[in-house]
C-alpha cells in the first residue's frame, strides 16, 4: 500500500513541477513556495501512515522477545534440575519467591532457584540461579492451574504441566487479537512448546480448531 502511495505522490509532484517549470522562464527554475508546501504536506501524510505500522512492528518484536526470554528461563530451570539432581523452580515474584513482591503476576518478573524440599517456595538452603525483570506495562503473562504461580522441574526433567498466555494487551480488553499473543504449554516430560496458529488468523490455537479466547485463564 505504501509503495503505491509513494509512486502516486511522486507522479503528482513531478507533474506539478513540470507544469510549473514549463510556464516559467528558464531564469526562474527554482522551487516555488507552493511546491514546497505540497512536498511538506505529502511527507506529513506518508509519515502519518507509516507511524502506526512502525508501532505494530515494535509491539510484535517485543512479543517475540518476551516469549523467548520466558521460554529460555524454563529451559534453564529444566537443565539445572537435571544437572544438579534436584528440583528447580521458576516462580513469579511474590511473597514466596526470592524477590519479594506481593500481588505480582508473571509479567512483573520471575526467579529461578533450587528447590531443596520441592515445595516451590524459596526458603533457607535454596539457591537463586537467575532473576528476571518484568515486561512493558501493556503486556500480560498469566498461567492456568499451578502455573498461575510457578513451574517446577524435577531431577529427571519432568515438570508441572499446564499453559501460560502472553498477551500484548494494549487496548486493555484482555482478549487476544491477531498477532498479539503467544500460548506456551508444558507437558509432563518438561518439554516447552509454543503453540501454533493452525487456522492462520493470527491467534494461537489450544487445539486443532479452537483459538484461545482470553489473556487470563480460563483461556
Amino acid at each position: 500500500m505504501f509503495g503505491k502511495m509513494r509512486k502516486w505522490t511522486q507522479m503528482m509532484l513531478n507533474q506539478l513541477i513540470k507544469s510549473d517549470h514549463e510556464s516559467r522562464p528558464s531564469s526562474q527554475m527554482g522551487f516555488t513556495l507552493m511546491e514546497l508546501m505540497i512536498t511538506v504536506s505529502i511527507a506529513g501524510i506518508l509519515t502519518g501512515l507509516a507511524v502506526p505500522s512502525f508501532n505494530a512492528i515494535i509491539r510484535s518484536s517485543r512479543l517475540t522477545t518476551y516469549t523467548n526470554e520466558f521460554v529460555t528461563a524454563l529451559n534453564l530451570a529444566r537443565s539445572e534440575a537435571v544437572k544438579r539432581g534436584m528440583s528447580v523452580t521458576v516462580r513469579k515474584i511474590d511473597s514466596f519467591s526470592s524477590t519479594k513482591l506481593v500481588g505480582a503476576n508473571w509479567e512483573d518478573g520471575w526467579d529461578v532457584f533450587t528447590d531443596v524440599n520441592s515445595d516451590s517456595k524459596f526458603a533457607a538452603g535454596d539457591v537463586l540461579i537467575k532473576t528476571s525483570g518484568g515486561f512493558n506495562a501493556s503486556y500480560t503473562l498469566r498461567g492456568s492451574g499451578l502455573l498461575a504461580n510457578y513451574v517446577r522441574f524435577g531431577p529427571d526433567g519432568a515438570s508441572t504441566t499446564g499453559s501460560l498466555v502472553l498477551c500484548d494487551d494494549s487496548d486493555g480488553n484482555g482478549v487476544p487479537e491477531a498477532n498479539t499473543s503467544r500460548l506456551i504449554t508444558l507437558v509432563t516430560t518438561g518439554r516447552v512448546r509454543i503453540m501454533p496458529d493452525t487456522n492462520g488468523d493470527g491467534i494461537p490455537n489450544k487445539n486443532a480448531t479452537t483459538n484461545i479466547q482470553l489473556c487470563s485463564p480460563p483461556f
